[in-house]
């Protein structure tokens, strides 16, 4: 009977073992813009997930995760991606997908198949209200996460900063998908009650040779700076259209056009009155440890890339979740994901040695909470943050911060501007 007993107990003990201690080797399927229009956000976004996916397997040592992915290139279209993203899903049955970068890639990828999958879904850059709103429409199965601001708020803080900087008289072009028409909806909306006036919009079709058309039609009624929303490769196309075709070479961008590519691509004489907002970071020890692993890390692209902080935040909330689901099982890891930083829990830094502390602690049942690259992260039911946004000035061809909205701020702003 005393055998019988410890028998018992030691088969409940096993059972009772948090989900850490078994073992899992999973992969993680990632689609990424590798080339295209959004190839410079894909490529830094890959980087960043393999980074935070070695740190993991570092920290997970012998009895642990082991993580791997299986990388596909999108190329910036959401058919490529959805083509890609079913072949992971049905052939390699991978539990969670990263990624697209760009929200014409993630919302076909979520909608033809996660969702309908239930497999789970994390983008680190795709912005677009749309997003949110199948979440409300119970469109989503509950799947979707991202690690960037909705552009409902980014919008308003455009337009604020706009006025701001004297932007008062803007044509906008920008690009003709999701992302580019609601982002120019909210900011059209909360700049002309904020006293500006839109000279014109004028959409744009992707990978063309020359944008001069589309320049010259956005000249019409003598704006007085250009608001352009856009990717680097297309953008720095129309944004040298519009300064050789007698364009005033003033700018106000978007977060994805925080790039170096696009200054060098212009030049950096014709945008010292570039002006510009992205969704931002709240300094923790995960910023200080990325800025300074990053670039050796990934063969020389910088830290400050589009996405590159974010698509860290991506793949170590993934890592952690698996973690702490102890497996492979796509509907426990999406169960995961609000419990890996959630408030309360005890803060845990990016990196290798803050990975085994969080592994050390979901062994033991105690709750985690990780700080991001991008700052504190927490999401809503429907997989959105909200955090800062950063207000941005590009001088002497260099991008710098000039100030921040947080998004209380924004969040007021916009209820201001809607009665």
């Amino acid at each position: 009977m005393k055998k019988l007993l410890l028998a018992s107990t030691l088969l409940a003990t096993a059972f009772a073992l948090p989900a850490a201690a078994q073992d899992c080797n999973v992969t993680v399927g990632v689609v990424m813009e590798l080339t295209g229009p959004a190839g410079a956000y894909g490529q830094a976004g890959a980087k960043s997930v393999e980074m935070a996916f070695r740190d993991f397997n570092e920290a997970s040592s012998a009895d642990g995760c082991k993580l791997s992915t299986d990388t596909r290139d999108s190329q910036s279209q959401g058919t490529v991606a959805v083509d890609q993203a079913t072949q992971l899903v049905n052939i390699k049955k991978v539990p969670v997908i990263i990624g697209g970068i760009i929200s014409s890639v993630s919302i076909p990828i979520l909608t033809s198949v996660t969702a309908p999958a239930g497999v789970v879904q994390v983008s680190p850059a795709s912005s677009s209200p749309t997003l949110t709103a199948l979440g409300r429409e119970g469109k989503t199965n509950g799947v979707f996460f991202r690690t960037i601001t909705s552009d409902a708020l980014q919008g308003t803080a455009a337009a604020k900063y706009a006025i701001d900087q004297g932007l008062k008289k803007l044509a906008i072009i920008h690009v003709n998908n999701d992302f580019g028409v609601n982002m120019v909806r909210e900011f059209a909306a909360a700049f002309e009650k904020l006293g500006g006036t839109i000279t014109s919009t004028t959409p744009y079709n992707e990978k063309q040779a020359s944008y001069s058309s589309e320049a010259s039609a956005a000249m019409s009624g003598e704006p007085e700076a250009l608001y352009l929303v856009s990717y680097p490769v297309d953008g720095a196309t129309i944004a040298r259209a519009w300064i050789s075709g007698g364009g005033p070479a003033k700018f106000l961008l978007n977060d994805g056009m925080n790039s170096q590519e696009f200054v060098d691509a212009v030049g950096a004489q014709y945008l010292n009155e570039a002006f510009g907002t992205s969704s931002g970071t709240s300094k923790t020890a995960s910023t200080d440890y990325f800025y300074g692993a990053y670039e050796a890390f990934s063969g020389g692209i910088k830290p400050d890339a589009p996405a590159a902080d974010r698509s860290y935040d991506a793949g170590a909330i993934v890592a952690l979740a698996i973690a702490k689901a102890g497996s492979g099982d796509a509907a426990k890891i999406k169960a995961a994901i609000p419990e890996v930083v959630a408030a309360g829990g005890e803060p845990i830094p990016a990196g290798k040695d803050g990975f085994a502390k969080a592994l050390g602690l979901i062994k033991e049942g105690k709750p985690i909470k990780y700080e991001g690259v991008i700052g504190p992260i927490s999401f809503d039911q429907y997989g959105d943050i909200t955090g800062p946004f950063r207000l941005w000035k590009i001088t002497d061809g260099a991008v710098t911060t000039v100030g921040e909205m947080s998004a209380e701020d924004v969040v007021n702003l916009k209820a201001e501007l809607a009665k």
